[in-house]
C-alpha cells in the first residue's frame, strides 16, 4: 500500500507529474542521441550504392508528387514474413540520398523496396494506365496521363546542386553533364558510356516505348532502379557496428 499512496501523490500532483514525466524522456532521449556524438557514421557504406541519375531523380520526384508514398513503403522489415515476401531486408545505406526517405507509414499496396527488374518496362506502364488490368484487385488510380506529359532536363543543374547542399555526393561532372546523362538514359541509340561511368548500374533504354521523354519514362526508370544498386548475394554486414 506504501508504494500505491506514494504513487497516488504523483497521479494527483500535476506539476509533480509533469517534471518527473520531463525527467524520464530526457533521461531516454539522452540514451539513445548521446551514443551518435561518437560515431564517425551512422550510416554503413554499402558497396554499389550511388546518388540517382538525372533521369532516376526525376522520377522519384514524380513518385513523391503523386503521392505514391502514401499506399507504397520502402522499408522491408528483417522478419521472416517480410523477407520471404519482398526480399533481403532494407539497409540504411539504401535511403541515404533520399531527401526526404520513403519508406512509408502503410502498405496499401505492396513494398517497393526491391521491386526493380521484378516486371518488365510493359507491365509498369499498363499498370500505370489500368491498375487493374495487371492487378484485378488494385485500388490503385490510373496514371496513364504520366505518358501524355514530356519533360526536358531545363531545371536539371539547379535540382542536382540543390541535392549536393544537403549532402548528396554529386561532383561537378555530374552536374556539368546533368542534361546529357538525363537524355542519353532515354536513349538506346545514344552513346551512354560516360553517364554509365558516372552512374554504375543505371539502366538506358526508351522506357515506355514512345517518341520523346515524358513522365512515365522518368517513374519508370526510378522504378527499374529500386533494389539493384546492393549485390545481396556478396553482402555481408559489417559485424564492427
Amino acid at each position: 500500500m506504501a508504494i500505491l499512496d506514494k504513487h497516488k501523490i504523483i497521479e494527483t500532483n500535476a506539476t509533480l507529474l509533469l517534471v518527473l514525466s520531463f525527467l524520464v524522456v530526457t533521461i531516454g532521449g539522452l540514451v539513445q542521441i548521446t551514443p551518435l556524438f561518437w560515431l564517425e557514421n551512422t550510416i554503413e557504406k554499402v558497396e554499389g550504392m550511388r546518388p540517382y541519375s538525372p533521369l532516376e531523380l526525376t522520377g522519384r520526384d514524380i513518385y513523391v508528387r503523386e503521392g505514391c508514398y502514401v499506399c507504397h513503403s520502402q522499408m522491408i522489415r528483417p522478419m521472416r514474413d517480410e523477407v520471404e515476401r519482398y526480399g533481403h531486408y532494407s539497409l540504411a545505406a539504401e535511403s541515404m540520398y533520399d531527401h526526404p526517405f520513403q519508406w512509408g507509414s502503410k502498405r496499401t499496396g505492396p513494398d517497393l523496396a526491391r521491386v526493380g527488374g521484378r516486371y518488365s518496362d510493359e507491365w509498369h506502364i499498363d499498370h500505370l494506365r489500368d491498375p487493374q488490368s495487371v492487378v484485378p484487385e488494385s485500388v490503385m488510380p490510373k496514371y496513364g496521363f504520366l505518358e501524355n506529359k514530356m519533360i526536358n532536363p531545363d531545371y536539371m543543374v539547379e535540382l542536382m546542386e540543390t541535392h549536393r547542399l544537403v549532402g548528396v555526393p554529386y561532383d561537378d561532372a555530374m552536374i556539368e553533364n546533368a542534361a546529357a546523362d538525363f537524355l542519353v538514359q532515354a536513349d538506346p541509340d545514344g552513346d551512354s558510356d560516360a553517364m554509365l561511368a558516372r552512374y554504375p548500374g543505371a539502366q538506358v533504354r526508351n522506357f515506355d516505348g514512345q517518341p520523346g521523354i515524358s513522365e512515365a519514362d522518368a517513374l519508370v526508370a526510378y522504378l527499374q532502379m529500386l533494389g539493384t544498386l546492393v549485390d545481396f548475394s556478396t553482402f555481408t554486414p559489417d559485424a564492427s557496428r
